[in-house]
């Protein structure tokens, strides 16, 4: 794990489009990652953006279901959504806003929308959790907008949710990933992100287009990042806004099940013993 390393920059390895999809109780996604077309960034297992200004694609939300192994974390950019837990944990999320929930051993939650119209539109991001991490107690933490530090330049800003950007940090970090995730509006020129040597990631690209090293990213494309050093956006003219995330591989086994995510089968047949026998509070 090291920091940058001099005079290298990020390259693009492949594009990917989201998969139009639904999750909960028929909330309307884009899934990014966690498709057939891209399974995962290890570390990041999925990221599904939701936007619509019609209630019916987003009212009914995520009613309480369970999660083991994880983290998810969740950011608002417009609408309001109600997070509780089975462990007494309960926020509302406004526009900037951001829940970051350490599932690990294992909880019940919902997520519900507290709009019946207008604007909802975030992500939800999922970070594994390495092997040694996924039965400890499980850690909820509402960070709100006016929290999170935005670095300012000429023709950009930089909203850090987490990692180390320009000498500021942002206020969540994972001990062992270090995730470094960001919100970047860029209008003109370029802007150049700390992403340490050795993370992987990819740059979502939700409004506007950018260039990565001669790579034109438009909306609603997620780059895959290759290479090591700093990443550079360029503005081709027009504003962007860009999801900028990426952590350390954890290069462990990874067995899925809906909401529970391990590292052998036998320990989802356990999460799953787990959670009929009501282990999940």
């Amino acid at each position: 794990m090291t920091t940058q390393t001099a005079n290298k920059t990020r390259t693009v390895a492949r594009l990917v489009r989201g998969l139009p999809t639904s999750d909960g109780a028929g909330v309307r996604l884009n899934r990014v990652i966690g498709t057939q077309a891209l399974p995962d960034v290890d570390p990041f297992l999925m990221l599904d953006e939701f936007r619509s200004d019609d209630p019916k694609a987003y009212i009914a939300g995520f009613p309480e279901h369970p999660h083991r192994g994880f983290e998810t974390i969740t950011y608002m950019l417009a609408g309001r959504m109600r997070h509780k837990d089975t462990r007494g944990n309960e926020g509302l999320l406004g526009p900037g806003d951001v829940q970051w929930m350490t599932t690990a051993r294992g909880l019940q939650h919902s997520e519900m929308p507290e709009q019946q119209d207008g604007l909802m539109q975030g992500f939800q991001l999922w970070l594994n959790l390495p092997a040694k991490e996924k039965m400890l107690d499980p850690v909820y933490k509402d960070i709100p907008a006016a929290t999170i530090p935005v670095i300012a330049g000429d023709g950009h800003t930089i909203k850090l949710i987490a990692g180390r950007q320009s000498g500021v940090t942002g206020p969540i970090a994972s001990p062992t990933t270090k995730p470094y995730v960001a919100d970047v509006v860029l209008t003109k020129g370029e802007v150049t992100l700390d992403i340490p040597d050795g993370h992987a990631g990819f740059a979502y690209v939700y409004d506007g287009a950018v260039d990565i090293a001669g790579t034109r990213v438009e909306r609603a494309q997620a780059a895959v990042l290759a290479g090591e050093g700093a990443l550079t956006l360029t503005a081709p003219g027009e504003e962007a806004r860009v999801l900028v995330v990426s952590g350390y591989p954890l290069k462990e086994p990874v067995v899925r099940h809906g909401p529970f995510v391990m590292n052998t089968v036998a320990e989802i047949h356990e999460a799953i013993r787990d959670y009929q026998r009501g282990l999940f509070d």
